[in-house]
């Protein structure tokens, strides 16, 4: 590539001076029922096709937000819907649950209750 590269360059350059000493005449700009040739024309072309590309440019970008607003509330809706679906799961199987959930409990009561521990001794002065 970089030997290529070069060899491009220099037949994209000629290509280019070849463009600018011929004619023009193969541009056209229809507006209306007016047509424009030549160096007005292709200005003119240019001009309304940068327009173009410009109000183009605008609107990818507000589509862009509004997509990002749209699918970020979507998927605060998915994760809600997701966390009813799993408390709905939760309540359903809750009865077969139930035999887990008594040792479970015994020893989470069990656990909780601690001996007290003895009062520090305060030595007499």
């Amino acid at each position: 590539m970089k030997k290529t590269l070069p060899y491009l360059l220099l037949f994209m350059f000629a290509l280019l001076i070849w463009n600018g000493l011929t004619d023009h005449g193969g541009f056209q700009v229809h507006l209306d029922d007016g047509d424009m040739d030549g160096a007005g024309g292709a200005l003119l072309g240019t001009l309304l096709a940068g327009g173009g590309i410009l109000i183009g440019a605008i609107v990818m970008i507000i589509v862009a937000v509004v997509l990002a607003l749209v699918f970020a509330g979507m998927g605060v809706l998915a994760v809600c819907a997701l966390a009813l679906a799993v408390v709905a799961a939760l309540i359903a199987i809750s009865p077969l649950l139930l035999p887990i959930l008594i040792p479970c409990l015994i020893v989470w009561f069990m656990a909780r209750r601690r001996p007290a521990s003895p009062a520090p001794k305060q030595h007499a002065a």
